[in-house]
């Protein structure tokens, strides 16, 4: 797992107006802050937008950063992020709200690459630069502090922006469909690819800095404090049950394997430990793994792309028991605060394993081997929660027959913590591409080779299947945030609430004013395309004109179109508009 703390140290550059302070270079400094002297600066929290100026406005994304979906979105104030509350496991809160990642105060950095929002365009993949390295007519373009220029992929344009309209570009990233603009389709796709490969550039590159850091520091694993059983921290508990308590199986010395995995005790079942002061067959039980500590002999070792790692030194059949997830235990409180920490020092890793409702175990200062053990969606070990004379312990289990010198690894199950997902590096057929997420079914071949000349059934559609991606900005006031999507199968458009003089979403199922008329609310037959203007067959005389700019149908509100265009013509124009639709959304 990699760590991306600061590793420099020296002299600091520290904010005139604020306590802030960085290190000196490009590596920590906030982009967009102003270097005054050798050791001074003025940071980026003293950004003011201009009154007027659109390209200082802030804006929201208009999906949820943990589940890409849209909806009713809790927004932050201070960058383009937004979350459905439920995804935080938090209510809506009144007034302003901020980020976790705002809150701990991480900015973008130079060399960064990041999503870009500029005027009405689409979200657009760009670096940014430092304004040394832009060239000079982009240097000497009005800014304020708190701006930093930024170099846009596909096109190689410049412009300068700030923090409230980017965020991180993560490895993977395709975009949004955009079909408002149909020339912008190979532009992007070009975009896209620069980005991919210079993510790829700057991350190579890190990678090269952080080995060569861990050779400097010797090929040794972060530092924590080996305990062999779980240690209450806190106001934590841990729970021992009296002799009288612990249940008793029905398993016999002479029974073959008594209390193995082939056998039939009662407590193996019901994933209880037997006590050896207890169990029938004493000192013949094989079911005190726990207690006994029958580790496979294990190796942690260095893995490519994911940090430390542990493998097995001896070969373990399925089912066997490989090791105790072991670590301090801590209440939600405590819990929070250590997650707040990891955010505010940019710490990526956590080790934190949920053992009951009210209890974490958190093997990050204290733990054992398995806390070296990395995530894969398709694991060769799985955790199970046993009881252990009276208390609730969580063990490591094989799930299939692990050769020697194979890597052991188990489903971390993890929510993503803070604006970004974590990218998983496990290298499964069916990898999700992300920590938290539901892994992909892989297809299997004897199934496939099964079903050959069988007759190919025709899958239903479901009731969302088919539905247009809804745009990520108002089609009225053409700006991002918080968004109603109309639930027409067909239509993609999407409004702010203010936009449409609400105080709050529509209940049910709603239709969005561009298919009613303006004049009577019947059901319009011509539409304008660049406001959600449109009219009924009895108004749209003299109503829908034919568009200067390209050609599409429009308004009398725009001024970049003609008064005169037959409206045969626009009506034509509008069916195949409505056909090439509707052909989309059915393939």
């Amino acid at each position: 797992m990699l760590n991306f703390l600061c590793i420099l140290s020296g002299r600091m550059m520290r904010c005139v107006r604020c306590p802030v302070a960085y290190h000196g270079g490009e590596t920590c400094i906030a982009a967009g802050s102003v270097v005054l002297a050798a050791n001074s600066i003025i940071c980026t929290s003293h950004f003011v937008p201009k009154k007027g100026y659109s390209h200082h406005a802030h804006v929201n994304v208009s999906w949820c950063f943990v589940c890409s979906k849209g909806g009713s979105l809790l927004c932050c104030e201070s960058c383009p992020a937004a979350f459905h509350p439920e995804c935080l496991n938090i209510d809506m809160p009144e007034g302003s709200w901020y980020c976790n990642d705002c809150k701990a105060g991480k900015k973008p950095h130079y060399k960064d690459i990041i999503w870009v929002k500029l005027g009405s365009y689409r979200w657009w993949p760009a670096e940014i630069c430092h304004p040394r390295s832009v060239p000079t007519n982009i240097q000497n373009m009005k800014h304020e502090i708190g701006e930093f220029p930024v170099h846009f992929f596909g096109s190689n344009d410049y412009f300068w922006t700030h923090r409230a309209r980017v965020f991180p570009y993560m490895e993977g990233d395709k975009g949004c469909k955009d079909n408002k603009i149909k020339g912008l389709s190979k532009a992007f796709k070009k975009a896209l690819q620069e980005a991919g490969d210079r993510f790829q550039d700057l991350k190579a590159q890190r990678e090269t800095r952080e080995a060569q850091e861990n050779e400097r520091n010797g090929r040794k694993p972060p530092p924590y404090k080996p305990i062999k059983i779980n240690k209450s921290f806190g106001r934590v508990q841990i729970y021992t049950a009296d002799i009288s308590e612990i249940p008793r199986c029905n398993c016999k010395p002479t029974d073959d394997n008594p209390c193995g995995l082939d056998s039939e005790c009662l407590n193996r079942m019901l994933m209880y430990e037997c006590h050896p002061s207890v169990c029938p067959a004493a000192g013949q039980c094989q079911n005190q793994c726990f207690t006994k500590r029958q580790y496979p002999e294990t190796q942690v070792v260095k893995t490519v792309g994911k940090g430390w790692g542990l493998i097995s030194k001896t070969g373990i059949k399925k089912g066997v028991f490989v090791n105790e997830y072991i670590g301090e235990v801590i209440d939600e409180d405590e819990c929070r605060a250590r997650i707040r920490f990891a955010q505010e020092h940019d710490i990526a890793n956590f080790y934190m394993l949920t053992l009951d409702k009210d209890r974490i175990i958190d093997a990050g200062p204290k733990g054992n081997y398995s806390r070296f053990m990395n995530h894969s969606c398709q694991p060769n070990c799985e955790t199970q929660k046993w009881t252990v004379n009276g208390e609730t312990r969580v063990g490591l289990f094989s799930v299939c027959d692990i050769p020697a010198g194979i890597e052991l690894t188990f489903n971390y199950n993890l929510d993503c913590l803070g604006n970004e997902k974590t990218i998983c590096k496990c290298g499964a057929p069916n990898c999700s591409g992300f920590l938290g997420v539901r892994p992909k079914t892989a297809s299997n071949g004897s199934d496939d080779k099964g079903k050959r000349g069988k007759k190919k059934i025709r899958k239903r559609k479901t009731k969302h299947e088919g539905r247009k991606e809804h745009e990520d900005e108002c089609f009225r006031c053409r700006d991002g945030g918080q968004l109603v999507l109309c639930d027409r199968k067909i239509c993609s458009k999407a409004y702010h609430l203010s936009c449409l003089s609400l105080t709050k979403p529509p209940f049910g199922k709603w239709e969005c004013p561009w298919h009613h008329c303006d004049v009577c609310g019947k059901l319009s037959v011509v539409f304008c395309q660049f406001c959600p203007n449109s009219f009924c067959k009895d108004h749209q005389k003299e109503t829908v004109f034919k568009s200067k700019l390209d050609g599409r149908p429009c308004c009398s509100e725009h001024d970049h179109c003609n008064t005169a265009e037959p409206l045969e013509q626009c009506k034509k124009m509008e069916t195949v508009l409505s056909l090439k639709d509707t052909v989309k959304s059915e393939s």
